[in-house]
């Protein structure tokens, strides 16, 4: 994973000096957008057995983006975003590893029920991507660098039950009351940054206004490598929509 983070700051580098050659023809352009998506591992464990409810929450992303053209179809964006990721999902379970707080008490083991959990990540975001025209519309692909400061990752754990420390350890009860289900806050264990890889399209309906759709796939996860009460890596992947305005 070292590797990976390595690599996609030495390409965001690369791309950024061979853009400067053609900063004489930028192009500069607003960004206002709203992402959808959520934290996930990739592939459903057996442990996750139905997804009960999934809620997006207000995600706005801002940002200014600048285009180098290389030529009539072909060039570079980069730019500078301030966007946040969030969204709230329950999920029913079985066997899955938690470590809760009920009545003052930390505990952890195998958990069975429902778990509901909160995410919000806001970060400034630094895309990098190459471009492709057609016609009224730009393909863009390319790696990203968020900074995360603000985070959160946190919910409860309800109508069910906790093994402590192992599936056959001491059968803790948890209700749907506040009083009796068992909360969890994992915010501390979020990593302060992200990469991943940005897929999307640029739509001009004239010379000023146009649409945009972003794929945002994250390939670092969310949290710090030495986080274990969690037992899939989980990572963020959000579609983005919006519109855009071209300043100069």
């Amino acid at each position: 994973m070292k590797f990976k983070i390595f690599a996609l700051f030495v390409c965001c580098l690369a791309l950024t000096v061979t853009a400067q050659e053609f900063e004489g023809r930028r192009i500069i352009s607003a960004r206002l957008g709203y992402n959808i998506g959520g934290t996930m591992p990739l592939g459903l464990p057996a442990s996750i057995r139905h997804l009960n409810s999934y809620t997006p929450k207000l995600a706005p992303a801002v940002g200014v983006d600048v285009l180098f053209p290389v030529d009539d179809w072909r060039g570079f964006i980069t730019g500078f975003r301030v966007e946040r990721k969030a969204m709230s999902e329950d999920a029913t379970v079985k066997s899955y590893h938690m470590e809760i707080t009920q009545g003052g008490q930390t505990l952890a083991g195998m958990f069975t029920g429902d778990v509901t959990t909160h995410a919000s990540l806001w970060a400034f975001s630094l895309p990098v991507q190459a471009v492709w025209r057609i016609n009224k519309v730009n393909l863009r692909m390319g790696p990203y660098a968020s900074l995360l400061f603000a985070k959160d990752f946190s919910g409860w754990a309800h109508n069910g039950y906790l093994r402590v420390d192992d599936p056959t350890g001491a059968k803790v009860e948890l209700g749907e009351a506040d009083d009796e289900r068992g909360n969890y806050d994992f915010s501390n264990n979020l990593c302060d940054w992200q990469v991943g890889l940005t897929v999307g399209a640029d739509w001009h309906l004239n010379k000023r206004f146009g649409l945009y759709a972003d794929l945002n796939w994250g390939l670092s996860t969310i949290f710090y490598n030495d986080f274990h009460t969690i037992g899939q890596s989980m990572y963020p992947v959000f579609g983005q929509l919006g519109v855009t305005y071209r300043i100069k």
